[in-house]
């Protein structure tokens, strides 16, 4: 593993954000027929299975149709093919320029031209998916992440160092819960309710507009102005104020998207696991309606940061698992850990909360950092007003996003 590779992976999607193909932009065009029938088909079983109500049915764009040259992974979503790429960094150490010529990074049609890492990653996509499909039955449990472990060449000799050295500290994300604390899932959600200013107060919150900075790799670590508009049960839009345009984030209950110049698409809608975690972050933003979020809730205690904290992981068939961890001593969600699914393997997101502060009687952290595995951001907020007003049209589907007159190129936050 290549010292500081996280730091280069997301200095490099600052620049090139595609992996695996070039983008050309086919206006208007949508999947099959048939494939979209068999796509609604799935949500509606879904949605019987669970008891939640079917998601509406939208033609989704494939990366075959709007991505050139991409020969594998062309049957599956914009949005899910993005989150795909960033499966590949996380696994084998490498940014996007790392398999393509050096040219791509700032042009973005050169993506197409074929190397040789990008051969051999279609053949690695397609044993993997050979290996799944003759011994799990198609699960996905063997991935790039299995063997390469941040490495591009997979270890085949055992290392004598990391077998007799220290064991590296526990990753609380990937505690499991096999014996049930004595503390339930009810008592610490009580406590959640108590430490935010009781939970008559918090069922109070109906919503909130906030002001700040945002950073990340898509602003080259500049802090930039931001906003969040939130309501309840489960609308938020976040607004990030590039200097050349601006990037947002909607989820209006049921539907979602990405207005943003770091994004392949002008505006990208987003499917399956991205839908259920914007989903998720915006009923994080309503204490009150986490609880409801899952009907089966399991608890169990780890560290983080050598500080005690109780893990409430949350279920239910047909979707990916939530683990929240609250600070054992006061209380107060720290932290987030939801999954999305791809075509070769399952993506965390981590979400750490901070700084909480007073806004309209109730407690609500100023402060949050989202990681996933192509990159970090960071929002602080400088002022919340609860209970605001907030216009019906800030949580309609956004327009396209669009470069500032005079302010350049099209590249991230540039």
């Amino acid at each position: 593993m290549r010292f500081g590779w996280r730091q280069a992976i997301a200095g490099a999607l600052a620049m090139a954000v595609i992996c695996l193909a070039g983008v050309r932009f086919a206006g208007g065009q949508t999947a099959p027929a048939a494939k979209q029938t068999a796509m609604a088909k799935k949500t509606a079983v879904t949605a019987t299975k669970t008891g939640a109500p079917a998601a509406p049915a939208h033609k989704q764009m494939m990366a075959g149709e709007y991505f050139k040259n991409v020969t594998v992974l062309k049957d599956i979503p914009v949005d899910e093919f993005m989150d795909t790429m960033g499966f590949f960094a996380a696994s084998l150490s490498l940014n996007c320029v790392d398999c393509h010529i050096g040219e791509s990074g700032g042009n973005w049609a050169r993506y197409a031209d074929d190397t040789q890492l990008k051969i051999t990653s279609r053949k690695m996509v397609t044993m993997v998916n050979a290996i799944n499909a003759a011994n799990f039955g198609g699960a996905k449990f063997v991935s790039c992440w299995t063997c390469h472990r941040g490495g591009q060449q997979p270890p085949v000799i055992p290392s004598l160092l990391e077998q007799y050295s220290p064991p590296p500290p526990d990753d609380p994300n990937e505690y499991q819960i096999r014996e049930e604390s004595a503390v339930t899932a009810e008592q610490v959600f009580d406590k959640y309710m108590q430490a935010l200013g009781g939970a008559e107060k918090v069922a109070a919150l109906t919503s909130f507009a906030g002001k700040g900075t945002y950073e990340g790799y898509d602003t080259g670590h500049e802090k930039v102005p931001f906003d969040i508009y939130a309501k309840a049960p489960n609308m938020r839009t976040t607004l990030i104020h590039f200097r050349n345009g601006e990037g947002v984030h909607v989820f209006d209950g049921r539907n979602a998207w990405i207005s943003s110049l770091d994004k392949p698409m002008p505006l990208m809608t987003l499917t399956g696991g991205e839908v259920e975690g914007a989903k998720i972050d915006a009923t994080a933003s309503f204490p009150a309606q986490l609880k409801g979020m899952f009907p089966k809730w399991r608890v169990g205690e780890t560290t983080i940061d050598d500080k005690p904290v109780m893990v409430v992981q949350g279920s239910a068939p047909g979707h990916s698992p939530v683990k929240l961890f609250f600070d054992k001593e006061s209380g107060l969600l720290v932290r987030l850990v939801r999954y999305e699914v791809t075509v070769i393997g399952t993506n965390p997101i981590q979400v750490d909360y901070s700084d909480y502060r007073d806004a309209g009687g109730v407690k609500a952290p100023f402060q949050w950092t989202t990681t996933w595995t192509d990159g970090q951001d960071a929002v602080e907020l400088s002022e919340v007003q609860a209970n605001a007003a907030i216009d019906a049209a800030r949580f309609a589907k956004p327009a396209p996003s669009k470069i500032l007159e005079g302010s350049g190129a099209r590249a991230a936050g540039q």
